[in-house]
């Protein structure tokens, strides 16, 4: 028997996953959240929720963590450009952590998921992007693929199976509550307040605050029709230098520089060194040359007019998002 108040998140100490968490709670849900490390629990002080150890890679504690459970939020993932392993860390990781909780879900008798996909599943061939130009041809990045792959993926098992599956594609989340390790996005931001970032590398991101991408997940689960993707981004994208030109603008005495062009030979000379510390030292780069190859140029520019129109999606500017979560890591120093 399903609790129609019972809602379950993966990943639920992350940035998505926790902000989405809090706002589950505010609209009076009964909240289950899964983590992988249980003693990873400093997101959850003073929230009333239930939090659970489960694993993505393991089915059988998936099955266990959704009992009872109506709408399951599959926020759990792999999210990272760069490992020592791309494929094994990354690309499996994801497709069997689809799977498995996919396959849980239904044993379960879960009605809806709504599943986290990304912007990486979405063709940028044609601009402005949207939904209906299919998934992205560029297949040289693990991360990628795996977001690609695990969407078609879910789909196809939800249709098996015959759960409700509803598809949401954030861009680049940032702001609002954060924990340490920050995620690829906010890492940005972050980078750019401690002058980490030395020439301008041409790469745009579209930034999206993350609490109008939890709000977007709980409106497909609401009104997102099952089988359809719903991009959670912003109309358009800003380069990095920018970011850095409004970052300077708001805090002149940290005295940021804007990043001068260089060029191109120059920038993948630099990623090179870079990748090749990385691999002495086993943390990940700042640039990789595959980013450079893959981003520089890259305009991030969607149609969000379909999430718009069924869900009432609308984000605020990205400057905004930017300017609030700026505003957040300068008052949270811990985090830089």
């Amino acid at each position: 028997m399903t609790n129609k108040q019972l809602v379950l998140v993966s990943g639920a100490n992350g940035h998505l996953g926790n902000n989405l968490v809090r706002l589950l709670i505010e609209k009076g849900f009964q909240v289950r959240c899964s983590v992988r490390n249980i003693k990873n629990k400093d997101c959850f002080k003073g929230l009333v929720c239930e939090v659970i150890q489960a694993d993505i890679t393991d089915k059988a504690s998936f099955v266990k963590a959704l009992q009872g459970v109506e709408t399951f939020y599959a926020v759990g993932a792999s999210f990272k450009l760069w490992a020592k392993d791309p494929k094994k860390e990354i690309y499996d990781v994801n497709m069997d952590g689809t799977r498995n909780t996919i396959e849980a879900a239904a044993e379960a008798g879960v009605k809806r998921i709504v599943y986290v996909s990304s912007i990486a599943a979405l063709d940028y061939t044609k601009l402005p992007t949207k939904e209906s130009n299919g998934y992205n041809p560029d297949r040289r990045d693990m991360y990628y693929n795996s977001k690609n792959d695990g969407e078609k993926l879910a789909f196809q098992l939800a249709e098996e199976l015959g759960v409700e599956l509803v598809s949401v594609m954030p861009g680049a989340m940032i702001g609002s509550e954060a924990f340490l390790p920050l995620n690829v996005s906010y890492g940005v931001l972050k980078l750019i307040l401690n002058k980490k970032i030395p020439m301008d590398t041409k790469i745009t991101l579209n930034w999206v605050d993350v609490k109008d991408v939890a709000e977007g997940c709980y409106l497909a689960a609401q009104k997102g029709r099952s089988g359809e993707r719903y991009i959670l981004a912003n109309e358009k994208c800003m380069t990095i230098t920018d970011t850095t030109r409004l970052a300077q603008k708001l805090y002149p005495e940290i005295k940021l520089k804007v990043p001068g062009s260089v060029p191109d030979f120059i920038l993948y000379t630099i990623a090179g060194f870079m990748e090749l510390s990385a691999k002495i030292s086993g943390k990940a780069p700042v640039l990789t040359r595959k980013e450079i190859a893959m981003f520089s140029g890259l305009q991030q520019n969607f149609d969000i007019s379909k999430s718009r129109n069924e869900l009432g999606f609308n984000p605020k500017k990205p400057e905004q998002a930017v300017e609030e979560a700026l505003a957040y890591l300068m008052e949270h120093k811990d985090l830089l």
